[in-house]
């Protein structure tokens, strides 16, 4: 099948995208139980059953869409359910719950890093749209989207996970304040993500803020490959 072919196109981003929003949301959850909140378990979240955490939009309309139109791909689950009150110290907890999200993705970033130096040359390219090209696409997008998603996760504004590790380190007075932005969160994701952009190009947040540190770190990992190569 053709690179250029939608369904090879569409494959080799939303494959490693599903993968590493699945294995995000999870980590989440694994955190929380650790330190004391069961709910996720309890809820059957704990799963790396992709259809207990798609959102139709955010893990398939969106980046079908994206991917469709040659734009940079992202996009979200269900988040996992945790319930601050339940941890054994819940300042600290949700904000390595918080945390466990994009660490888990710079970890599956460089299990890709290893496996394209392991493997990459004994795959090889192959011709365009071969089981080899497919491989390599896919782990060197997987390499790409978690790397994205690890920083993209830490601004520090509701409903990132960033924002629970600020809301985490101010003082108590100013927690409780900054907590009110949180039922606004979606709006402000719509705000900075679509509306801004639109109307300011050149205040685009995540092509200043996100893009530059991502291609950084992607470039570290594929100087990895490249040594274990």
């Amino acid at each position: 099948m053709s690179p250029d072919h939608i369904v090879y196109r569409s494959a080799v981003w939303i494959i490693p995208l599903v993968i590493a929003i699945v294995f995000h949301e999870v980590a989440h959850g694994w955190v929380a139980k650790w330190l004391g909140d069961p709910t996720a378990a309890e809820r059957k979240r704990l799963s790396f059953n992709p259809l207990r955490h798609v959102d139709p939009i955010g893990t398939i309309v969106l980046p079908l869409g994206l991917a469709i139109a040659h734009a940079p791909v992202f996009g979200w689950a269900k988040p996992v359910p945790v319930i601050a009150e339940r941890l054994r110290n819940p300042r600290f907890g949700m904000m390595a719950v918080a945390l466990a999200g994009p660490g888990m993705n710079l970890a599956l970033a460089t299990i890709a890093a290893v496996l394209l130096g392991l493997f990459g040359n004994a795959i090889g390219t192959g011709q365009p749209g071969s089981m080899g090209a497919f491989v390599i696409a896919n782990l060197v997008n997987f390499l790409i989207v978690n790397v994205f998603l690890a920083l993209f996760n830490l601004m520090p504004l509701p409903p990132f996970d960033g924002g629970h590790v600020v809301q985490g380190l101010l003082p108590r007075p100013l927690a409780a304040q900054y907590a009110k932005l949180v039922p606004f969160g979606l709006l402000i994701m719509i705000f900075l993500l679509v509306l801004l952009p639109m109307a300011f190009p050149q205040a685009n947040v995540v092509a200043r803020l996100v893009v530059p540190p991502a291609e950084a770190v992607v470039r570290m990992f594929l100087s990895l490959a490249g040594a274990i190569a």
